[in-house]
């Protein structure tokens, strides 16, 4: 079996870089905002760096867990683990475990730290709606996700922005003492020490917001291409877009609710009519990504 390397895209790497440069410039201003406001240097690391590490290692139980995937051995589910080992060893990478959410809204998602720990699911719907050769392409398309450790870059890229989320919270939920004990003793420099770590807190949570989707719909083109390459035929993809966002339209909207905490995962995020087409959404457009599809295929045609 010929092996098949996923070349290079300068421009969204570009891209990808510029966001990501943005992302690390706006968290080490958050970081010396808050040691201005007197949080001690050892205790942020040392805080920060758990908080991180166990991000880093529990985010894939956590996403198994909240889908209710269920992991499947190739004797429960024979095709889908064909499927997804000649992938990757296509992609030259190893095979990642497979999954099985019970839900009619079709889609995937792949999860795990990196390429050896990786899981990839697909829901009971996606199974039912899409013929064998499309869901290969979104099998695909989440084996590029894997190869380009998109799962590892994104929790990475998000972590601060959490972290900012839940100090915004909790300040205006419950009024949250930052200014006290752990600032210092002295009341003026706690008030203006809890102010200062709040309106930062506010400040990287807003910019963030934006920048981490931007940056998930960067990383959602290259899938699309990533995978398109994989198995050679676009299109293939391009119909299994289209018939996933068409089913969508049809799925109640209290299930898709349920569903929009996990959009950045999903090949597709659960969303109808104008959401999905929003500005910060956390994938491209349909349009945008049938277009980027449409123009591959007629590059790998012109070889």
């Amino acid at each position: 079996m010929t092996k098949r390397a996923l070349p290079f895209d300068s421009g969204l790497a570009a891209r990808m870089f510029l966001t990501m440069f943005l992302l690390a410039a706006l968290y080490l201003g958050f970081a010396w905002v808050l040691f201005r406001a007197g949080a001690g240097a050892s205790t942020m690391v040392v805080v920060i760096g758990i908080m991180l590490v166990a991000q880093y290692y529990f985010s894939d139980r956590l996403v198994l867990w909240s889908t209710g995937a269920r992991e499947v051995s190739p004797g429960d589910a024979p095709d889908l683990h064909a499927l997804v080992e000649r992938l990757a060893a296509l992609a030259d990478m190893p095979k990642p475990r497979v999954a099985v959410v019970e839900s009619p809204i079709p889609n995937a998602f792949a999860t795990g730290r990196n390429q050896k720990n990786a899981v990839v699911a697909v829901t009971t719907g996606l199974l039912g709606r899409l013929e064998t050769p499309e869901v290969e392409a979104v099998l695909a398309h989440e084996m590029a996700h894997i190869k380009n450790r998109d799962m590892t870059v994104m929790t990475i890229a998000s972590f601060f922005a959490t972290v900012a989320s839940f100090i915004v919270q909790q300040a205006f939920y419950w009024g949250l003492p930052m200014g006290r004990g752990g600032y210092g003793n002295d009341d003026r420099r706690n008030g203006g020490g809890f102010m200062l770590v709040y309106l930062a807190s506010l400040l990287v949570w807003l910019i963030s917001y934006f920048l981490i989707r931007a940056l998930s719909r960067y990383r959602e083109y290259a899938a699309d291409r990533g995978g398109a390459i994989l198995i050679g035929a676009p299109s293939r993809l391009a119909s299994a877009l289209q018939k996933i966002s068409g089913a969508m339209e049809r799925i109640p909207q209290r299930d898709l609710r349920q569903a929009e905490g996990l959009n950045a995962f999903f090949i597709i995020p659960a969303l109808q009519g104008e959401s999905f087409m929003e500005l910060f959404s956390t994938h491209p457009s349909l349009e945008n990504r049938l277009e980027h599809l449409r123009r591959l295929e007629q590059a790998m045609e012109a070889k």
